[in-house]
């Protein structure tokens, strides 16, 4: 094979306006639309950061500068395409594009560092379709996990370290550090645990255990003392999802007497309805009630260090396949 490689590079996906937010809403739900309360409570969240929709300007960004970054290392040439799992340029149009361009090789990357059944395995299963559906296009490999990888825990920690300088000494001295990433909804066996929707894992679940390593790698960098784990941005649905959640953390955590936390909410990569409102919003007003002051790490979104450790990745990943 020849010719140049194409990044598939994958989101969640965001609505594109105030107008597209229903639909948006619905798509996320699997097609089902969602109640009268259910919207306006979406779109007042939406109000409150401005009505800023930038993930997909975002995710544009960070996908040309990678191709970029990779190509201009030497060898192969590297083009970038766009999937959104909720919104469009959808996975399967990627893939479409891919084919009509001649692209025989591929690289699919999720802008997640963490992989889980629920989320990375779903993005692989729909370009493996888009390609069955379409009756061809490239040959995959797919860049299934990179919490753990040098280049972005050091990335990271640089983020954490900012994040800390923004704090007077005093606070400093009794800083606590919270790793956050999306929850995900969970069903309790028969035996009382806790069990992840899709791949049935336990208490030692690949995307918990994967959130725990970031932590670590970022605390053993920096000599963090007090740091821990927490999860966000859960679903309203019936099930239960994992915990336990930020606000509870932080109000934990205040009760002990940290005068500070920073969040570094390292499950994401870009700046969102997730980070500006979940984290910037709602996170902040319950720390500043239990009196704490909370600083959350600036977002990795299109940072040309962080397209840096992205291209690491993504060149270790091809050295492996």
């Amino acid at each position: 094979m020849s010719g140049p490689i194409g990044l598939l590079v994958m989101a969640y996906g965001t609505a594109s306006g105030p107008h597209d937010i229903e639909r948006y809403y619905t798509d996320i739900r699997g097609g089902h639309s969602p109640s009268p309360e259910q919207l306006r409570e979406l779109r007042d969240r939406y109000a409150s950061i401005g009505n800023r929709f930038p993930l997909l300007e975002t995710t544009t960004k960070q996908a040309e500068g990678l191709a970029a970054a990779l190509s201009a290392q030497g060898g192969d040439e590297f083009r970038a395409y766009l999937g959104m799992k909720h919104s469009p340029p959808f996975i399967p149009e990627g893939v479409v594009r891919m084919h009509e361009d001649g692209i025989e090789r591929a690289v699919g990357i999720v802008m997640a560092p963490h992989w889980s059944g629920m989320s990375v395995e779903t993005y692989v299963e729909r370009v493996l379709q888009a390609v069955d559906d379409d009756g061809g296009g490239p040959t995959f490999t797919f860049v299934r996990s990179w919490h753990d990888h040098p280049a972005f825990v050091r990335f990271l920690a640089s983020r954490v370290e900012d994040a800390l300088a923004e704090l007077e000494p005093s606070q400093r001295a009794g800083v606590a550090v919270i790793f956050s990433a999306h929850s995900l909804p969970v069903r309790t066996a028969h035996d009382g645990s806790l069990r992840c929707l899709r791949c049935d894992c336990d208490a030692s679940c690949r995307y918990r255990d994967g959130l725990r390593e970031t932590a670590d790698l970022v605390a053993e960098k920096l000599d963090l003392e007090d740091y821990t784990i927490a999860w966000q941005s859960a679903g309203r649905t019936a099930d239960p999802w994992w915990g336990p959640p930020i606000e509870e953390v932080i109000l934990h955590l205040a009760a002990a007497g940290h005068p500070a936390v920073v969040v570094c909410s390292a499950g994401f990569v870009a700046d969102h309805l997730e980070t500006l409102y979940d984290l910037d919003i709602q996170a902040k007003t319950i720390a500043q009630e239990a009196g704490v002051t909370f600083v959350r790490t600036e977002m990795p979104n299109d940072d040309p260090r962080f397209v840096a450790a992205l291209a690491a990745v993504v060149r270790d990943h091809l050295v492996g396949a």
